[in-house]
């Protein structure tokens, strides 16, 4: 990210969410984005992904640059290589824990969805409730089905959006601990945003955002 800033109107006029922010992130490192509520932290993993455009400013996401592609491109460039867990799952309601896992391995053209998928379940403890509608699962399950679902299709970067914010304490270490034990055998590069310190303790880096500005980095 290079000048990034990003501008929304309201009624009361112009509103930077961020300004002048500018970041890199290195192969295989584990970023933590810090902030308040508020602060234009999810914003800011959203730029990043490619989710939303920037109003000015220069971002690279896997080598390519965002900023002049339609939102349709931005999808393919993400396909295949990006995947996303966020704090409310996101999960295909009245689908098995197998098929929400199989959908992005299947949108990716994948002739093997079923096995990689269910391989990816029972990764994260979940193979016996593959059958299982996501509805009837705990909250802690449904993440972990979320988790198997965004490693499932072996992303060079995975974007975690407060993935404990909706847990219990315990549960939530649970998940943080499958979370970074993937990335890890996977060598994947994970940008993270948590208001939770001990979350935040595992990453490599902290940057931190207040007012939509970059504050600080701290390196672990």
């Amino acid at each position: 990210m290079r000048e990034v800033t990003k501008t929304v109107d309201t009624p009361d006029g112009s509103l930077d969410i961020l300004q002048n922010i500018s970041l890199n992130v290195e192969y295989q490192e584990a970023l933590v984005i810090k902030g308040a509520s508020g602060s234009g932290k999810t914003t800011l993993l959203g730029l990043m992904a490619g989710l939303d455009n920037i109003t000015s400013g220069e971002i690279e996401l896997l080598g390519q640059s965002l900023s002049d592609k339609t939102e349709e491109q931005r999808s393919a460039i993400r396909a295949g290589k990006v995947g996303f867990v966020f704090q409310s799952f996101q999960l295909v309601q009245g689908a098995t824990a197998l098929q929400n896992v199989m959908l992005p391995l299947e949108l990716g053209g994948a002739n093997d969805a079923a096995e990689r998928a269910l391989d990816s379940l029972q990764q994260v403890g979940l193979g016996p409730k593959k059958n299982t509608l996501v509805d009837l699962l705990s909250g802690g399950e449904q993440q972990r089905v979320s988790i198997a679902r965004a490693f499932a299709v072996k992303p060079e970067i995975l974007f975690a959006d407060e993935p404990t914010g909706n847990l219990d304490a315990g549960t939530g270490r649970q998940i943080a601990d499958l979370m970074f034990r993937l990335r890890d055998q996977a060598g994947t590069t994970l940008i993270l945003v948590t208001h939770e310190a001990e979350l935040a303790q595992r990453g490599d880096r902290q940057i931190l955002i207040e007012s939509g500005c970059l504050q600080n980095q701290e390196q672990r």
